[in-house]
């Protein structure tokens, strides 16, 4: 018998200074029973960081929303699709392999990875060559204590306030908050 996916509900306030941009995002996720509380808030993360796509790509016209992701490998983790159905925000979290990098960037106007862990400079080196070409390819590294720290925020049932400025997300909740500030790899 499949073990079955757990389901999360969180209610994502966006605050991101940067870009001006400022909404409310009611999200389910299903975390996959190989999938960790830290990756699942890592793609939470990433879908807060990237937020403002929604009004800066699609003009308020699209979805912003969690793909199949480890239930699909042809899925992403989040994406961004416009009502015509077209992606335009293709994003992965871990370690992916090249080849599936390379074709999501045939897929989407703008790829982008956020690996994480202590492994990602090492998977990074390994990959970087095989990734120069797809010039709508961004890859960022989580630092490891605040990928780590995301892992205390994850509830069934979670409020959580999302802050963006100078590059830095401040994500928490009435008790605990984390600071992530990525790093460009690409």
């Amino acid at each position: 018998m499949a073990l079955k996916s757990t389901i999360f509900k969180a209610n994502l306030a966006v605050a991101d200074i940067d870009h001006g941009y400022y909404a409310d995002h009611a999200l389910t996720l299903a975390r996959h029973p190989s999938e960790t509380d830290e990756r699942m808030m890592i793609r939470l993360a990433a879908l807060a960081l990237n937020a403002h796509k929604l009004q800066d790509v699609c003009g308020g016209d699209g979805t912003l929303a969690f793909g199949a992701g480890l239930s699909n490998p042809d899925e992403p983790d989040v994406w961004l699709r416009d009502f015509t159905g077209e992606t335009r925000l293709w994003i992965e979290v871990g370690q992916p392999e090249d080849k599936p990098i390379v074709k999501a960037c045939g897929k989407s106007e703008e790829v982008i990875v956020y690996a994480f862990n202590h492994a990602a400079e090492v998977w990074w080196r390994g990959i970087e060559g095989k990734l120069t070409r797809p010039q709508n390819l961004s890859v960022f590294r989580i630092p490891t204590a605040a990928s780590q720290s995301l892992a205390t925020l994850a509830q069934r049932s979670m409020q959580l306030q999302a802050t963006i400025q100078e590059g830095v997300l401040m994500l928490g909740d009435s008790a605990h908050h984390v600071d992530i500030e990525p790093v460009r790899l690409k």
